[in-house]
């Protein structure tokens, strides 16, 4: 069989598994998420059922693929993603992005690391894919300090190391993909002036100083302090698991009536804190609220105006494009790859969500199907 009947055999296949993913109903992303982030679970098994929920790509794919014709024959790279919440569902499309990677370019990936922002077994995690044998590694530095001797570790061992989600300005990984976190808060933090210009403000982090979201909090009482004005903030810990978060958010305004507006500075605390302004009818007793990134239910409450705001970050790109960077690493000969990638600052309200609540994508986790998404009219570029 030439390799045009081949490729066209192939499309066809994906195309009917495709169709019977669509027809699904019922997929859990969060159950999906907590079945397959197990410490040290094999990529293999992730493609597994990643292909098993219905999605026509796999975390692993053959080294003969297409990308033979563009970059030799490269063997068939297995790359560990290391992660501070393996099943919180912001990182769905994350997962996705690195799946969507590996098919691309024929190598596979390793989902690994802890659920509850453990950072000790975050560096276990670590050591495991160093001693491995790792063809590459990405991790999110939430820590500034303790990944500093790991990710040493695996550069003296050859081992390419990228970050994304979370920075450590000391650690010497080769290259960072994801938001500039205090720029992002300082923002935020001007919206707030803006919106409340005075008395209490809740500030929800579900851990705080850990790298990936004391940046935005820090950035937010930065630009508050800056503004002069009478803003007295709260910084209120909700903790790494969403059903916490939902309840730590909801005793703080039943105890805290008279908070002008709450924002959060992570995904989950933004979708609890929108449920929270939903159950007690906030908005329309004038206050405020926003915060960070696009779950599935948080698109949904923005757009019925619970909150006013959240801020996406691209949460695919931080995903694939470390696949993508560790690859080139390898096939390069380490002469291409790296390279430092701001995924994005973007504030969404309730009218600029709506194509996000309307196109259901592996690109938000709201879809395991892999398809083209129509261009909407007056998108903003």
């Amino acid at each position: 069989m030439s390799e045009i009947d081949q490729t066209r055999e192939m499309a066809g296949s994906l195309d009917h598994l495709d169709g019977l993913e669509t027809a699904k109903r019922g997929f859990d992303r969060r159950s999906f998420l907590q079945r397959t982030a197990l410490t040290g679970v094999a990529a293999g098994s992730v493609g597994t059922l990643l292909s098993a929920c219905g999605s026509s790509g796999s975390s692993s794919a053959s080294g003969s693929s297409g990308s033979s014709g563009v970059f030799g024959n490269t063997p068939n790279y297995k790359f560990v993603i290391v992660n501070h919440v393996t099943t919180n569902p912001f990182f769905t499309p994350t997962q996705y992005g690195a799946a969507d990677a590996c098919k691309l370019l024929g190598c596979s990936y390793q989902w690994t690391g802890s659920e509850s922002s453990n950072v000790s077994q975050m560096v276990s995690a670590l050591n495991t894919a160093v001693t491995s044998g790792a063809d590459g590694i990405a991790v999110s530095l939430i820590d500034l300090h303790a990944f500093n001797a790991p990710v040493e570790a695996a550069l003296k061992a050859g081992i390419p190391v990228v970050a994304y989600n979370a920075d450590a300005p000391t650690n010497k990984r080769l290259s960072y993909i994801g938001q500039n976190l205090e720029k992002a808060g300082e923002l935020l933090g001007e919206r707030i002036v803006a919106s409340v210009g005075s008395g209490d403000v809740a500030l929800f982090i579900a851990t705080p100083g850990a790298a990936n979201l004391q940046p935005r909090l820090e950035g937010a009482l930065k630009a508050i302090k800056a503004s002069g004005k009478p803003i007295t903030p709260h910084t209120v810990a909700t903790g790494a698991a969403v059903p916490a978060e939902l309840s730590t958010i909801d005793a703080y305004w039943v105890g805290h009536p008279s908070t002008k507006g709450m924002y959060s500075f992570d995904g989950g605390s933004t979708e609890s804190l929108a449920k929270v302004m939903q159950k007690y009818g906030l908005p329309a007793k004038g206050i405020k609220a926003g915060g960070f990134d696009l779950t599935e239910e948080t698109q949904k409450l923005l757009q019925e105006g619970n909150i006013e705001f959240t801020i996406d970050q691209q949460p695919y790109q931080q995903g694939f494009l470390p696949i993508l960077q560790l690859f080139f690493w390898r096939a390069s000969g380490s002469l291409s790859g790296p390279a430092e990638v701001d995924t994005g600052l973007k504030f969404i309200n309730k009218e600029t969500v709506v194509p996000y609540v309307e196109s259901k994508s592996r690109y938000e986790g709201t879809s395991t199907e892999a398809k083209v998404i129509p261009l909407k009219a007056g998108a903003e570029a």
